[in-house]
């Protein structure tokens, strides 16, 4: 994240994207394939690490292997495979939802994972105990554990969705946009951006 200053002086905490050169690779039609969508490519790739089915997909498209393809089902239809869909899409002061992986923060405990609060104090025969979950509720019957039960594990690594930030400023020439507030995600990893 970065910070940027608006007219009258205010700090804004901003995130800069990179939202482009993307190609579209194909255009799926309602008669070929059953559904209308539109398939983006990003970010090119080596030959080398292309598998042989992809590299197909790509060459019938006339373009380079790409590392990221997804499809968007809404898009403008007069855009043909190979044409460039640029950062000037959007304007200033649009309002967009950003899809993305959290960044993975491993096995973590209930307090992290669930904001338990712990045990507290080091009574009622406690002395080492101050974070585990402390009782599940179940006893006799069921004899097990409820499915869904908030307890320690893998956290992190999930699809998230951040809905209205707004657009702050965009540079055309270097495919760049500025949103206000944070994106989900490690640096460097990849979003889509929805209208």
């Amino acid at each position: 994240m970065t910070s940027i200053f608006d007219e009258a002086g205010k700090q804004i905490p901003c995130s800069v994207i990179e939202a482009g050169p993307c190609v579209v690779t194909q255009v799926k039609t309602q008669e070929v394939d059953g559904y209308e969508a539109l398939q983006l490519g990003f970010d090119d790739k080596k030959d080398k690490h292309t598998t042989n089915a992809l590299k197909g997909h790509f060459k019938k498209a006339g373009v380079t292997p790409k590392r990221k393809v997804v499809e968007f089902d809404n898009f403008n239809k007069e855009l043909k495979t190979g044409s460039e869909v640029k950062a000037d899409i959007f304007a200033e002061g649009e309002f967009v939802d950003v899809i993305g992986t959290s960044k993975g923060k491993g096995f973590q405990g209930v307090v992290k994972r669930h904001n338990f609060a712990g045990v507290g104090g080091q009574t009622h025969g406690q002395h080492n105990r101050l974070r585990a979950p402390g009782s599940l509720g179940a006893s006799s019957w069921p004899s097990r554990v409820f499915k869904g039960m908030r307890m320690a594990g893998r956290m992190g690594g999930d699809r998230v969705k951040v809905q209205n930030l707004q657009i702050v400023k965009i540079f055309s020439d270097q495919n760049l946009i500025v949103v206000k507030g944070s994106i989900p995600g490690a640096k460097g990893s990849y979003i889509l951006i929805e209208k």
